[in-house]
């Protein structure tokens, strides 16, 4: 894709926020009738698969969809284990499905013979709901990664633990490796994953080199837009997804590389995925989640949300600094497999080797790496040589746990 057409893209992003940000009014989010059809109906069914849509109620009242995926695409009941599926940030579930069957790792994994499950965080589509707030109330959007780490990865775990009786293997994607290790580093729930795979992990993350998150991170872009008003983030503005959606369309574009400029120059996307993608992604997220994460890049550090002064930090947390997430309290006997990639722009490989620095303790046949020079974010999820570049040994991994 040409630089120029990036440009129009990201200052047509930018023009679209920065007039919500003055207007104080959301413009209408736009979603395909596929995606509108729920996950399993529009893009596991439509593969061959069985799929089951369940719902789970959190203890702050968020109501979260979670596929299920509990069979082989021949019929064959599910005889492994249960494997959690968690995507990343403006993302849902439909991460794994996005590719073909032999190319999508919910896919691979079912017909591996495990009970798969697909999660969704709160504010997505599919976890749009609450016991008694609405997505138009602000309070709605009161939350940040604190909350999935506290909240929904507790109940994803339990629902799945209750209905097969049994421990599950973990797959996270970015943000939802984050979510896992700051779980873990308060050892919290560590009895139930039987494992945990961690692919582009995200846990420091201030040598990011991604310039747009870089640049939102610096300038307190988030924290502006919080001010003004604007509580939920979500990049589907009615006429920013049709202007990709032409863009796209027009003879020698290839949309794979507009996410380069975000996520790094992924190697490996076949050039139809950007049609399901726009489909279907990005979902919203709450703007306090982006503030969160841009406290990390600015401070380098693994905390929980900062409040802005002592007196609010205090009220939340007892001390006037925010609590710490101690990367080196993951217990050493918990089996992990990191993937990670040269590109990676969000997953920085400075950032993962002083993740990896923290985790030097961990006893040694329970932890596996595994690099990629070419890689970069989205390659891990939606690559189309992923299966044999990250997946297979993935599967050995998950066979000896």
């Amino acid at each position: 894709m040409a630089n120029s057409k990036v440009d129009l893209i990201l200052v047509t992003f930018l023009f679209c926020t920065a007039s919500v940000a003055a207007g104080k009014a959301r413009l209408h989010s736009t979603r395909s009738s596929a995606a509108a059809d729920g996950i399993c109906k529009s893009l596991v069914v439509t593969q061959g698969y069985a799929c089951q849509e369940h719902t789970v109620t959190t203890k702050d009242g968020y109501i979260l969809g979670l596929q299920r995926i509990p069979a082989s695409r021949s019929g064959q009941s599910a005889s492994k284990p249960p494997v959690l599926l968690q995507h990343g940030l403006v993302m849902d579930a439909v991460t794994w499905v996005m590719n073909p069957p032999d190319e999508s790792l919910a896919f691979i994994l079912a017909d591996a013979g495990y009970d798969v499950w697909l999660s969704n965080s709160r504010g997505t589509l599919s976890s749009h709901q609450h016991t008694s707030l609405s997505p138009s109330d602000p309070a709605y959007w009161e939350w940040s990664w604190d909350e999935l780490v506290a909240y929904d990865m507790p109940a994803l775990l339990q629902h799945v633990r209750s209905l097969t009786g049994q421990n599950m293997h973990y797959v996270g994607h970015s943000l939802g490796t984050l979510i896992a290790l700051a779980a873990f580093s308060h050892k919290e729930l560590v009895n139930m994953p039987r494992s945990a795979v961690l692919l582009s992990p995200i846990a420091y993350v201030s040598q990011m080199t991604s310039p747009i998150a870089r640049s939102a991170a610096e300038n307190f872009l988030a924290e502006a837009l919080y001010r003004s008003g604007i509580y939920e983030f979500d990049l589907r503005w009615e006429g920013l997804v049709k202007l990709l959606q032409d863009i796209c369309q027009k003879p020698g574009v290839d949309c794979t590389h507009l996410l380069t400029s975000f996520t790094g120059p992924n190697c490996c996307l076949n050039s139809t995925i950007v049609d399901v993608f726009l489909d279907h992604e990005p979902q919203p997220t709450s703007m306090k989640n982006l503030i969160h994460l841009a406290q990390m890049v600015r401070d380098g550090k693994i905390s929980m949300y900062d409040y802005g002064d002592e007196a609010q930090n205090m009220e939340h947390y007892g001390q006037a600094t925010p609590p710490l997430y101690n990367m080196s309290s993951i217990p050493n006997d918990l089996p992990l497999f990191l993937s990670y990639g040269g590109a990676d722009a969000l997953s920085d490989v400075r950032d993962v080797k002083l993740l990896l620095e923290s985790l030097k303790d961990h006893d040694g046949d329970k932890l596996v790496t595994q690099y990629r020079e070419d890689y970069a974010h989205m390659d891990f999820v939606m690559g189309e040589n992923a299966r044999e570049v990250v997946y297979d040994a993935l599967m050995v991994f998950l066979r000896l746990q």
